[in-house]
């Protein structure tokens, strides 16, 4: 299997080992490994940790537009990859449990069920015919810790009891918090007050931004000013001896070509159902070397199209029940091109600015910047 030189796989230092990493950190029992982690991403020991997920920040974009991070420039960043593919529900999922999204099931945005074909949205989870529960099975960290009501979760009040929340942070407390700086007094006051030993705090403007105005843009410049300015609200604030680990689920490209395989023969002959994302997309056909074949032809340069054996190998962790929800051609796109389908999907997703799941090293490596208060 030939893999295009500028991609990055997700490598032994991994999103994946960053919340059972902090737990060990602050004393927290649980897996054995977890104390490996915390020395593999070189994680001092504290009483009490903050984890702050900055939805889309990927190294990249930190390092190219570290003017909007006066802030998070003056510290050390070292580099984590992020999983395949490089995608929030994966992702998220990920770090929630630390397991790759072979064995959570959490393949993409999209994700098709094999004993339907429906396709179910792993963020949504608005009209699937399964649950998050019944889908996901491995335990998240919070639910292998002991004591294991040291966790709290915060963010905006419409994730509370959501599918992703469920799926990825099950046995987190949840604590409803909407604006940014009420975000970051809600973890203040957890933390001094005693109530809990971890909190893991999401923000997921920067990404909403980079989606719709993509990440060049001055919206997204913005956006980032306001998160550099209340980290450092975050660190100034948080009791004495706090170990901060800041931290994204992956960075963005911001698009230069839409292919779409609709109206595209050559993508949409003998295609039967089309799951995942515009840069990772999951491909089902009754003839998958044949269609392999024609979207090579067609995309050439412009993406890495493999079959699901292959797949298999690069996602990772790949339980056999979830084996058939990957598709039968998997294709990473390369450079700024994604390949989107406009008979599944929405107008408003095909036109998004700034887009991510695959394997480029602007979307696959995020930061890990460690502080103690």
């Amino acid at each position: 299997m030939s893999i295009p030189a500028e991609f990055v796989l997700p490598g032994p230092l991994s999103l994946t080992k960053v919340l059972g990493g902090a737990a060990a950190a602050c004393g927290i029992a649980g897996d054995e490994a977890w104390t490996g982690w915390a020395e593999d991403l070189a994680l001092p020991s504290a009483p009490r940790v903050c984890v702050v997920l900055v939805d889309g920040l990927g190294l990249a974009q930190l390092r190219e537009r570290s003017g909007h991070f006066p802030f998070l420039r003056r510290r050390e960043a070292s580099e984590l990859t992020t999983v395949a593919p490089s995608t929030t529900a994966a992702a998220v999922t990920a770090i929630g449990t630390g397991a790759l999204p072979g064995a959570t099931g959490m393949l993409g945005y999209t994700v098709r069920d094999p004993g339907t074909g429906q396709l179910m949205n792993m963020i949504k989870w608005d009209h699937e015919l399964t649950t998050p529960r019944r889908w996901q099975t491995v335990p998240t960290i919070a639910e292998r810790a002991a004591p294991s009501d040291r966790f709290v979760a915060i963010g905006p009040p419409r994730f509370v009891g959501s599918g992703l929340n469920t799926a990825a942070l099950r046995a987190f407390r949840d604590v409803s918090a909407e604006t940014l700086p009420q975000r970051v007094d809600a973890a203040v006051h957890t933390l001094r007050s005693g109530a809990a030993d971890l909190v893991y705090l999401y923000w997921g403007e920067l990404d909403h931004v980079g989606h719709v105005h993509g990440w060049n843009s001055w919206e997204w410049g913005e956006q980032a000013s306001s998160v550099d300015h209340e980290l450092g609200e975050l660190v100034r604030r948080l009791p004495r001896g706090t170990l901060v680990v800041i931290t994204a689920d992956h960075g963005m490209i911001d698009v230069a070509e839409r292919i779409d395989i609709a109206t595209t023969p050559a993508l949409s002959e003998g295609v039967i159902a089309v799951a995942g994302e515009p840069r990772a997309t999951h491909v089902f056909t009754g003839d998958p070397e044949r269609v392999a074949e024609r979207w090579r032809d067609y995309l050439g340069e412009r993406a890495w199209v493999i079959t699901r054996s292959q797949a298999v190998d690069v996602i990772g962790g790949v339980d056999d029940r979830f084996l058939p929800a990957i598709g039968d051609v998997v294709m990473f796109a390369r450079g700024r091109t994604v390949v989107v389908d406009s008979a599944s999907q929405t107008e408003g997703s095909i036109a998004l600015v700034g887009v991510h799941g695959s394997l480029t090293a602007a979307e696959m490596l995020v930061p890990c910047i460690r502080e103690v208060t």
